[in-house]
């Protein structure tokens, strides 16, 4: 019998998408366990088994006895999963559409061709440690892998960088410019040492003394999400509320992480929330779904969580992920049929695990 189509499970209400979900859950038991990511939407979020940031999750799930990993995430996540991951184990995502636009800003192409171009400028791979966001390709963490880089996370972008340049004097990081800028200016990396590659110019639309003297080559890359947050944000809110206190994420522009009390990590973000004093107020620049997660869950504590940006910003991309989706991966795999099983090439997990390794040996 061939595996069941997703286009009657778009007529399913939520309603009954969840009795379905639950029905599968209950007879796959163990051979599954369900991530879900914190900016997963809570009606696909509540089915997860473990919740977190990417790199948690696919290391949960490693250490689990699944069968099935079900990666309620976009497309990067599940091919980490599926890199640390052990062999007898399938990585899977309910819906292949589930991209992630920051990471779609650095592609391998792109990167090898900025790479040619820095050693036209300098000797590149004596010269500078490639970085790259775990929000990105496969194939840009193996290129990372095979040029003596690493992998760095928003936890420990700080202690990766201080490896980085203990390597070589210069890092090109991408793919995300917000998350190096803001790290490096928090390690006394001045602002003018740092320039920023832009992908469509000719030698990134630098000059070569402007490579030479750089001591971060930041990739033009961004989130769509935290690229929506502006300090004009936090002093209108505050002209109202001035004993908010202010958290963002680093993947928020430098201005605002620069008017903020905290920045960190959603891991972060969640505990510095969840340890606050009762009856306080935080305006917090992240991820909709995950703001409007805390709001709830501390609200009996007179906490008030609000989301920064007046226009409702969501990871549209991890959205695509809903009730139907799951509901249609689930009982494919209850009829033994695997659908959207995501599958790194070896070669190319190979040299990405070798980025990751590092990663986690350098990690606190």
């Amino acid at each position: 019998m061939n595996a069941v189509t997703i286009q009657p499970y778009a007529l399913l209400d939520d309603a009954e998408c969840e009795q379905r979900i639950l029905a599968a859950k209950d007879k796959l038991g163990d051979r599954l366990v369900i991530l879900g990511h914190h900016y997963q939407r809570d009606e696909v979020f509540k089915h997860a088994d473990f919740s977190g940031d990417s790199l948690k999750l696919s290391r949960q799930a490693a250490q689990s006895s699944a069968e099935y990993i079900v990666f309620c995430g976009v497309h990067f996540m599940a091919e980490v999963a599926d890199i640390l991951s052990r062999p007898d184990q399938i990585s899977i995502i309910p819906d292949l559409a589930a991209g992630c636009s920051m990471a779609d800003m650095a592609d391998l192409a792109h990167v090898e061709k900025a790479w040619r171009e820095l050693s036209e400028v300098l000797d590149a791979d004596e010269q500078i440690t490639p970085v790259t966001y775990i929000n990105s390709a496969a194939d840009l963490k193996a290129f990372c892998g095979r040029h003596q880089g690493i992998v760095c996370t928003s936890t420990n972008a700080r202690h990766v960088l201080d490896w980085a340049f203990n390597q070589r004097e210069k890092v090109l990081f991408f793919p995300d410019q917000h998350l190096g800028r803001n790290t490096g200016y928090s390690m006394g990396i001045d602002l003018a040492d740092m320039v920023v590659w832009d992908y469509d110019k000719p030698m990134g639309g630098l000059t070569h003394e402007q490579i030479k003297q750089a001591k971060m080559i930041l990739w033009k890359g961004f989130c769509s999400v935290h690229q929506m947050f502006q300090p004009e944000q936090i002093d209108n809110f505050k002209a109202k509320y001035p004993e908010t206190k202010i958290i963002a994420h680093p993947e928020s522009p430098f201005e605002v992480c620069q008017k903020s009390d905290y920045v960190g990590s959603t891991e972060y973000i969640i505990n510095t929330i969840a340890n606050a004093e009762p009856h306080t107020r935080w305006l917090v620049a992240t991820e909709l779904n995950l703001v409007n997660r805390l709001h709830d869950q501390f609200k009996h504590q007179g906490k008030q969580v609000h989301f920064m940006s007046p226009t409702v910003c969501m990871c549209s991309t991890m959205f695509r992920i809903d009730p139907q989706h799951l509901a249609w991966t689930l009982e494919n795999l209850v009829e033994g049929h695997v659908v959207n099983q995501i599958s790194v090439p070896q070669l190319v997990a190979g040299q990405a695990k070798a980025a990751l390794d590092r990663m986690l040996e350098v990690s606190p």
